[in-house]
């Protein structure tokens, strides 16, 4: 079957040997069938294909911006959580995706709104955004879930991370998996301390997606705060606060088969 339509799609591949080799490739055998690949980035394109492994799908959404554009992954890396397309199953990635035998599923986010003494910032983050201090430091955290004080946290920081996020730093840390289907946040501590002083959850809680999370550093740690949003991080002077949610805006990403996820658990962490 050929496109007639002359559909246009995207290849974004990282510079590793592997992902070039199966950008050549797969750019043949979609030109082959009558798509367009464009040598720079569209943004009238109907698909972003991102070649290589977790970390390269999330730089490829933060570069263009969490466009609206559907994404799927061809894995030439090692986890793969994004990346659902085998570079040996390319052809029946083509097949299915000319017949429209997939669904697009819609990838909730994280927004965290920074405030500071004179200005205010605003960050996204796919897996997750983490508050904690420069250089390794103890972090003291005021933490509220809709306004309602839940903890006077001390330790390395926390995660906040999204669904799709829960089985990336946030597992790592002892954090929950959660369905990415489900609209939640999760706040997950690093190195909790407890103490008269402390009164720090020990475990991850699981937030409702309607509930704004508030973390207020101690006075004497606004200038130590740290904040990093899917690995990258961003450093700001005289934090006051910082609020959470799941904002309206969303990715999609395209799934070949619904037991892909489970199938994912298991073969990547049992």
């Amino acid at each position: 079957m050929t496109n007639n339509n002359q559909s246009i799609i995207n290849i974004i591949a990282n510079n590793n040997p592997e992902s070039q080799k199966i950008h050549k490739l797969l750019t043949n055998k979609l030109e082959k069938k009558g798509f367009i690949i464009p040598k720079k980035y569209n943004n009238n394109a109907e698909l972003n294909i991102c070649i290589g492994g977790d970390g390269a799908f999330l730089r490829a959404v933060h570069r263009y911006n969490f466009t609206s554009i559907p994404f799927i992954g061809v894995n030439t890396g090692h986890l793969g959580f994004f990346q659902e397309v085998l570079p040996e199953n390319i052809d029946i990635f083509i097949e299915k995706y000319i017949h429209k035998d997939f669904v697009v599923e819609k990838i909730f986010l994280v927004k965290a709104k920074i405030y500071t003494k004179n200005e205010s910032f605003e960050l996204y983050g796919i897996n997750e955004i983490v508050v904690k201090g420069t250089k390794s430091k103890v972090v003291h955290l005021e933490i509220f879930i809709d306004g309602n004080h839940l903890e006077k946290f001390c330790g390395d920081g926390v995660i906040i991370s999204t669904p799709v996020g829960s089985t990336a730093y946030n597992f790592s840390s002892g954090g929950s998996i959660i369905y990415p289907s489900l609209k939640t946040l999760q706040l997950t501590p690093l190195s909790p301390i407890s103490s008269r002083a402390y009164r720090s959850l020990l475990n991850s809680a699981v937030i409702p997606g309607d509930l704004i999370i508030t973390i207020k550093p101690e006075y004497r740690y606004e200038n130590s705060i740290l904040i990093v949003v899917d690995g990258v991080e961003y450093k700001y002077d005289d934090i006051t606060k910082i609020n959470f949610i799941i904002p309206e805006k969303t990715i999609s990403r395209l799934n070949l088969d619904r037991n892909m996820y489970w199938n994912n658990l298991k073969s990547k962490f049992l």
